[in-house]
């Protein structure tokens, strides 16, 4: 699994600097999430964000401070959301944490960061004002069409990925993501 982390994200959990793993052939785009660390009303959250289908999750932050904690915290959300969220059979085919790699990386596309900044703004409102809780939180913003998907929503396309429809998402261009990744740092997830 890789992991690619914002700079506010890496300093959070002692990783920074990080090196760049760069997208090439992928083998498996479902595992390609992006982080990002944002403040609501002085609360820390965490934005996990699929690479190729923008489907995110919100988490609290507080607490995280180390890798292993980081990768605990995200699995455990990333399972209890896709769970409730229908998705229980891509959870359990692509998620097992007892025989899983994690690898950390720079955050390297801006037209997902672009789209994750987007999904941010759209939390911290949802958060602040309309006072949601987190499921709820990111349930709309997997709901919410997207450019970068072509105005698709980011959970359709996340089981497109899955589910290998003949249709050609606008995701498909991010699909070439995964890396030869011998040589970054390599953690086990406990």
């Amino acid at each position: 699994m890789i992991y690619r982390l914002t700079l506010k994200m890496a300093k959070k959990i002692g990783m920074a600097p990080l090196p760049i793993i760069p997208y090439t052939n992928i083998k498996n785009p479902i595992q390609d999430w992006n982080a990002n660390l944002f403040t609501v009303q002085r609360i820390q959250y965490i934005l996990l964000t699929n690479t190729a289908s923008l489907y995110s999750m919100v988490m609290f932050g507080k607490g995280i401070t180390d890798d292993k904690r980081f990768i605990q915290e995200g699995l455990s959300c990333i399972k209890e959301f896709m769970i409730v969220d229908g998705n229980q059979s891509i959870y359990e085919n692509h998620f097992k944490p007892e025989n899983q790699n994690t690898y950390f990386s720079k955050t390297i596309d801006r037209r997902v960061l672009g789209s994750i900044n987007d999904l941010i703004f759209q939390s911290k409102f949802y958060l602040s004002e309309g006072r949601q809780a987190l499921f709820k939180v990111s349930s709309m913003l997997n709901e919410t069409p997207m450019s970068y998907l072509k105005y698709g929503n980011p959970k359709d396309e996340f089981r497109k990925l899955y589910f290998n429809e003949d249709r050609k998402s606008s995701s498909d261009k991010q699909i070439n993501n995964i890396v030869d990744i011998d040589e970054y740092r390599q953690l086990k997830a406990k």
